[in-house]
């Protein structure tokens, strides 16, 4: 079996890269702390000494990097190298950007002789961990047909979305429905906190109830115990929420309920959680009603 370049080791990429071991995929990892690397070591993969001999040692390279300035520096995106990077290779990029930058490097690719495919995941550290991520891809279809089988490990689901952005797009769709409804979930706490309801009592009712799912089932736990350990990081779920917006901006489309989200959790960014849950936007909340 081919090795597989893997690129990123954060809270998503090395559960991501764990699976991959596990599931007998040889893996040739890197990423800027080494010491992200060090569990997907031990399961087998092999840590690369520089981003170069992941492309060295392998033909399809995954990227998980946390923003546009990280793939660039990554990549050496404005430097005369990336072309030799990049040739005859297929680069999957997996990180959450923007839909214009994914089409400006998915052209850059293609110019320099290698094959480019989006495929951004839906799920927070927990699916990745259990290797229940929902994939979306865009790209040309053989592409796409070949990152599917590489990324199978990963996921519960796969879908393809057409060219890119359309798999970012896609994503945005449901990230927005997600953040609208995990803020509602944390004000309904707040409400509930101010009341003096039984917030166990009020976690065991949503869990029964038709509203239910998994996301909305961990996040509930999470609030009743006021358990901020990161699963989707709140400065992410910020950087999110910016993209989206300017995405809608972009076609005219009204996002009002995500605007309000947008400042949520810069207010709680602001307030010292950025490392925190995204849970963690209810300090945000509470901090309205201090004014209030």
């Amino acid at each position: 079996m081919t090795a597989l370049g893997f690129v990123g080791l954060g809270i998503m990429g090395q559960p991501m890269a764990l699976n991959l071991v596990w599931s007998g995929t040889p893996l040739v990892v890197w990423n800027r702390n080494p010491t992200r690397c060090l569990p997907v070591e031990a399961a087998g993969a092999h840590v690369a000494a520089h981003v170069g001999e992941v492309f060295d040692r392998c033909e399809t390279v995954l990227v998980m990097l946390a923003d546009e300035p990280a793939i660039d520096a990554v990549l050496g995106c404005h430097t005369g190298t990336f072309a030799d990077l990049v040739r005859r290779h297929t680069i999957v990029q997996m990180g959450t950007v923007s839909p214009g930058y994914s089409r400006w490097l998915a052209d850059r690719v293609a110019t320099a002789g290698g094959c480019y495919v989006e495929a951004p995941v839906s799920g927070s550290r927990g699916p990745a961990e259990a290797g229940e991520l929902v994939a979306m891809l865009a790209g040309a279809p053989e592409d796409c047909a070949h990152v599917r089988e590489v990324i199978a490990p990963m996921c519960a689901a796969v879908f393809e979305c057409g060219a890119p952005p359309n798999a970012l797009l896609t994503k945005f769709a449901v990230n927005l429905y997600m953040i609208c409804m995990v803020t509602g979930l944390a004000e309904a706490y707040h409400f509930a906190e101010g009341n003096g309801v039984d917030l166990t009592l009020l976690d065991r009712i949503l869990d029964a109830g038709p509203m239910a799912s998994t996301v909305s089932r961990a996040k509930s736990h999470k609030l009743a115990r006021k358990d901020f350990d990161v699963q989707a990081g709140l400065a992410d779920v910020y950087k999110n929420t910016g993209l989206i917006t300017r995405a809608a901006r972009t076609h005219r489309i009204a996002s009002p309920l995500l605007d309000a989200c947008h400042a949520l959790y810069g207010d709680a960014v602001a307030l010292g959680h950025p490392t925190e849950d995204m849970v963690a936007v209810i300090h945000a909340i509470r901090a309205r009603a201090a004014v209030a």
